[in-house]
């Protein structure tokens, strides 16, 4: 589906503390339709506390995040319908199905159809898995759960903190090939990772917090 061209995510000297220590200050980013913006950095520079920033998880110390030129925080229900988050963990329960993960995850839209769900699964390469409990699969499994969460967010913004956890190599490429997908569509992509990518070059942009 064809995003808005107008979106757009920015910071404004945003800094952000932990435990009394400051991990990032002065941060200025900017994010638009078709583009994906990658953290990079060492453990403990503040990826994830940055992501979580642009997500309204955590109040920033300075500056402030801005969705289509105004702050996150004065409407954050219409910025978080246009956002899908995906942290360290995968955000499903082990007790439930892939398909009950799906259909009540939060993330989904209330017209969701059961042909929603078997399409997404199919596209993260879990059909015939719908009825499996979350707890019975692999690792990567879950995480191309997780994934398949992003896809019936139908969000123009993704924010995902290391998403290649626990994929191998065929499920880094499917993720990829993912994204590219996203982004030819206008979305908008933020994410960390410590693995080398092949996103096009030409619409990713990268930001190191260690420099």
């Amino acid at each position: 589906m064809p995003y808005p061209t107008h979106s757009r995510l920015t910071t404004t000297r945003l800094g952000c503390m932990r435990d009394q220590r400051m991990l990032f200050n002065q941060v200025e980013l900017s994010v638009l339709p078709g583009a994906a913006l990658v953290i990079e950095g060492r453990n403990g520079s503040g990826k994830t506390t940055l992501l979580r920033s642009l997500c309204g998880l955590h109040s920033p110390e300075e500056g402030e995040v801005l969705w289509c030129g105004n702050s996150i925080l004065n409407d954050p229900s219409a910025f978080h319908a246009s956002l899908a988050y995906t942290g360290h963990r995968n955000g499903i329960k082990p007790q439930l199905s892939c398909v009950e993960n799906l259909r009540f995850s939060g993330t989904a839209s209330a017209d969701l159809c059961n042909s929603d769900i078997d399409s997404v699964l199919n596209t993260v390469e879990l059909d015939g898995y719908g009825s499996q409990l979350a707890r019975r699969l692999s690792a990567g499994q879950q995480r191309r759960l997780a994934l398949a969460r992003l896809l019936l967010a139908r969000a123009q913004l993704w924010i995902l903190d290391e998403p290649f956890t626990a994929l191998n190599k065929n499920g880094i490429a499917l993720f990829e090939r993912l994204a590219e997908d996203h982004l030819d569509a206008g979305g908008m992509l933020v994410m960390s990772s410590h693995h080398p990518m092949t996103l096009n070059p030409d619409r990713t942009t990268r930001f190191n917090l260690d420099t």
